[in-house]
């Protein structure tokens, strides 16, 4: 019998309480050289496969995975090359895991456990990406998470292999267009676009021949996202969204580019809503953007070499893109301290030559690029030096006029969040390296108090002052963030925290739609004359989880004497709650909206933290604000008959 996904199922791994033993197939432990033979389903997967004179060297024997337990194959230096794993106790594997450099990078995932795989994941160094396969064919049908990176990389390969699926599981779908709540004419817009892309992906695929069977996908090109504020156009809520992106490529050793357009953020996906074009470098074209006009000749047309004007990057320019295309890898796959600094000190090398050569147009993208580089480096306690570099651009930079103020600004604040998390992972006196870090945020809010990160700043500081127990100074900060930054969504926040504070003896609003549809309003007739308990919770919140059974039993206990809950998920993904209350059933409703931490149902009450809980009274007020479940009994007996 063949080892191969698809009779998996009739020779699976049994994973038993008194050991492993294979169904049928085997009588004892699988060998090595079988489970080597079981590879990803998806094909663009870059996983280690040890070479045939190394596999007796490797190793496969039943081991624990956290609470979990699975077959782990090792290769002769000891690393994971393999998992595969019962993640549901019914004694059969249903996910199996692949590793390379000793981190695990894509999973195929039987989430039903019927013996076929209807998920796939790309994990860690390997990206994002996590495909659905609603029909266990192999292939996907639609992707709940995407990067905007791999987003372009997925549109130069369906264009390269001809794959209008492939093309279409990257394009906004028109429940999706319609949610963004975009005014009516700019609605009308950009479902004219959606409609049309489909036909001109198809066409460019038949007429094209820059992109050819040897084409790979280089890296992603574009400036950063912007934010298209409520209200613009009609819009009826925020909106992220990339123009102009340029997906970089090669094809036997030369260099291209593949014309994207716009990418918009829907959740934790991001979305194309036009077909991709081949640029014209003969031409200077009008940009294809939807939210900002602006030509491409007005993006760096001087000759300075700009990032997406006339040919693209100059050749000297485009060289060191690539190498720090490279690094970018080789940053992620370190394994040694010396290795992760050799790797930040020639990213951030490349970086400012870079912005040496580009022209001073782009010049301050690359410098913000390379702030926000070495500040995530520094936080994560793999580069302390990256503190050192930005503490040294700090005192660089000029800072006579506005436009280099706001871009000394936003170094300056990278380089305060990269010396606060560096001293964090270091592991120095929490105490001092709190004080030293909200004395800074004071300065740079006195320094910069128009600076777009001093929204940020503000709401830090008031964060911090709340969960020291200093209310009254947190309402301090929340009310300078909102009279200053009205419309941010720190502001957003902040004004929810104010509400949240003030709320007991106030009426609070609470409306939506659960997670089956239905519409929830506190202030409806079926919760009227009764205690309501607000509870805000997510899936990945395991002491929210815990509570749901000391909740039930009070629900249970008190609901007839006027006692009502109503759950508030935080979850960024409807899915993940989904499935969860499939498993977990709730007898009261949860409400969800898109967002997470910082939906509108999170916002009107300034939710920082998981778990909270809201107890309202019986005329709809705020009688405790911050109820802690091992409190709520007590507070009921007090109130209820």
């Amino acid at each position: 019998m063949k080892f191969t996904f698809r009779n998996l199922r009739r020779i699976a791994f049994c994973i038993g309480l008194a050991g492993f033993t294979p169904i049928m197939a085997y009588a004892a432990t699988p060998s090595v050289d079988q489970a080597l033979k079981l590879g990803p389903i998806q094909k663009d997967v870059d996983y280690d496969v040890p070479a045939a004179a190394d596999i007796p060297k490797c190793t496969i024997k039943a081991e624990k995975i956290g609470n979990q337990t699975g077959w782990v194959v090792r290769g002769p230096n000891g690393g994971i090359l393999r998992e595969f794993v019962d993640t549901n106790g019914d004694n059969v594997v249903d996910r199996w895991s692949y590793y390379k450099d000793g981190i695990e990078v894509y999973r195929d995932i039987d989430e039903n456990f019927n013996g076929k795989a209807d998920q796939y994941r790309w994990l860690n160094t390997a990206g994002i990406r996590w495909g659905i396969d609603k029909d266990e064919d192999g292939k996907i049908d639609s992707w709940k998470m995407i990067s905007p990176e791999e987003v372009t990389a997925e549109a130069v390969y369906a264009v390269r292999d001809k794959d209008p699926a492939r093309f279409n599981r990257l394009l906004m779908t028109a429940a999706e267009a319609k949610a963004l709540g975009l005014g009516t004419a700019k609605s009308k817009q950009l479902n004219e676009r959606i409609a049309a892309a489909t036909a001109s992906f198809n066409e460019l695929a038949k007429r094209q021949k820059t992109i050819g069977p040897n084409t790979e996908w280089a890296h992603f090109g574009g400036n950063r996202p912007g934010l298209i504020p409520k209200g613009t156009e009609g819009a009826d809520d925020d909106i992220v969204a990339y123009e102009n992106v340029m997906a970089m490529v090669e094809t036997d050793g030369k260099d291209g580019q593949l014309s994207i357009g716009t990418l918009i953020k829907v959740g934790d996906n991001w979305r194309l809503i036009n077909a991709p074009s081949i640029p014209d470098p003969t031409k200077v074209a009008e940009a294809a953007g939807f939210f900002y006009q602006q030509t491409l000749a007005d993006r760096g047309s001087d000759g300075s070499g700009g990032n997406v004007a006339g040919d693209g990057p100059s050749e000297k320019v485009q060289k060191m893109m690539d190498e720090l295309s490279k690094i970018d890898e080789a940053v992620a796959r370190a394994t040694t301290d010396s290795q992760r600094t050799q790797f930040n000190d020639r990213r951030a090398e490349l970086i400012l030559q870079i912005a040496d050569e580009i022209g001073e147009k782009e010049r301050p993208t690359w410098i913000r690029q390379y702030a926000d580089t070495l500040s995530a480096a520094a936080q994560t306690g793999t580069y302390p030096g990256g503190v050192e570099k930005l503490k040294a651009m700090v005192e660089k930079l000029p800072s006579s006029t506005n436009d280099e103020q706001a871009l000394l600004a936003y170094v300056k604040f990278r380089y305060l969040t990269g010396d606060y998390g560096a001293k964090l992972q270091k592991g120095d006196d929490f105490v001092k390296v709190q004080a030293q870090w909200l004395d800074n945020l004071e300065q740079f809010v006195k320094d910069y108090p128009k600076a777009p990160d001093t929204a940020e700043a503000l709401l830090q500081l008031g964060i911090a002052q709340e969960f020291a127990g200093q209310e009254d100074k947190a309402k301090t900060w929340y009310k300078q963030l909102v009279g200053g930054f009205d419309g941010t969504p720190s502001a957003n926040k902040a004004r929810g925290a104010l509400n949240r504070l003030d709320s007991v003896g106030q009426t609070m609003s609470l409306r939506g739609k659960s997670i089956d549809g239905k519409a929830v309003d506190v202030a409806a007739k079926d919760y009227r004359g009764k205690y309501v308990l607000v509870q805000y919770w997510a899936t990945w919140c395991e002491p929210c989880k815990t509570d749901f059974a000391q909740l039930k039993e009070l629900y249970n206990k008190y609901r007839k004497s006027g006692f009502e809950i109503i759950s508030v998920n935080l979850d960024t993904n409807l899915p993940d709650a989904a499935d969860y209350l499939s498993k977990n059933k709730l007898p009261w409703p949860s409400l969800w909206e898109q967002g997470g931490l910082d939906s509108r149902l999170a916002n009107e009450m300034g939710i920082l933290t998981l778990p909270t809980m809201i107890l309202i009274d019986d005329k709809g007020k705020v009688i405790n604000r911050s109820v802690h479940i091992t409190e709520l009994e007590n507070d009921l007996k007090s109130v209820l008959k």
